[in-house]
């Protein structure tokens, strides 16, 4: 891993207040309280789930298969927004650092996580093969990423499943290929000038 990025991984039992972004008695108006990062790693869905603390960030790292159940869960613990998803092409790092119980592949979606209350982001890390980049769509948990997931499709060929229009969002439908991939091969597009006016 390049720069000064320094990945942990430590389980529920090891995560201390100086890591949680709010005192133990902080609370949303009204008086409920808020889970704190120990609290959330001990959802029902993120049983077993490989997680981390990353830069002061959680980071989690479901399956294919749990995906959706975890965001879900983290949506409903206060995480309302989501702020961002996108995808990376790993072709020249297939054996880059990854916490203990992850398989790296090719493709990653990376979603980006924001509770208000909580003042809080995290993040969600998939891997996705080569040999069948599909996820399931986060469509249904947070209408929002829509055009985020068509993006992804456009860029890196990364379809998602149950998605309401599985369509190029950026590119021409016509377009061959996927811009983003390493391995997307360089070329050229003619620039075409309109015709040159006739004399006044």
């Amino acid at each position: 891993m390049s720069g000064d990025a320094k990945v942990t991984e430590r389980p529920p039992a090891e995560l201390d207040a100086s890591e949680e972004s709010e005192p133990e008695d902080a609370g949303e108006p009204g008086g409920t309280e808020v889970p704190s990062a120990h609290d959330l790693l001990s959802l029902p869905a993120l049983a077993g789930v490989v997680s981390g603390i990353v830069r002061g960030q959680l980071v989690v790292h479901p399956s294919r298969e749990s995906y959706v159940a975890v965001v879900d869960a983290l949506r409903r613990a206060g995480f309302a927004l989501c702020s961002d998803l996108c995808a990376v092409d790993y072709l020249r790092h297939l054996d880059r650092e990854v916490l203990p119980g992850v398989e790296p592949e090719r493709f990653e979606v990376v979603v980006n996580l924001t509770s208000i209350t909580r003042a809080e982001r995290l993040r969600i890390r998939v891997q996705v093969p080569e040999r069948d980049p599909r996820l399931p769509t986060l469509f249904g948990v947070y209408p929002g990423t829509e055009a985020m997931e068509r993006e992804a499709y456009d860029m890196f060929g990364i379809v998602f499943d149950g998605h309401p229009d599985m369509t190029r969002i950026l590119m021409p439908d016509d377009w061959e290929g996927h811009p983003l991939r390493k391995d997307y091969s360089v070329g050229r597009v003619p620039v075409q000038f309109k015709e040159a006016p006739g004399p006044r």
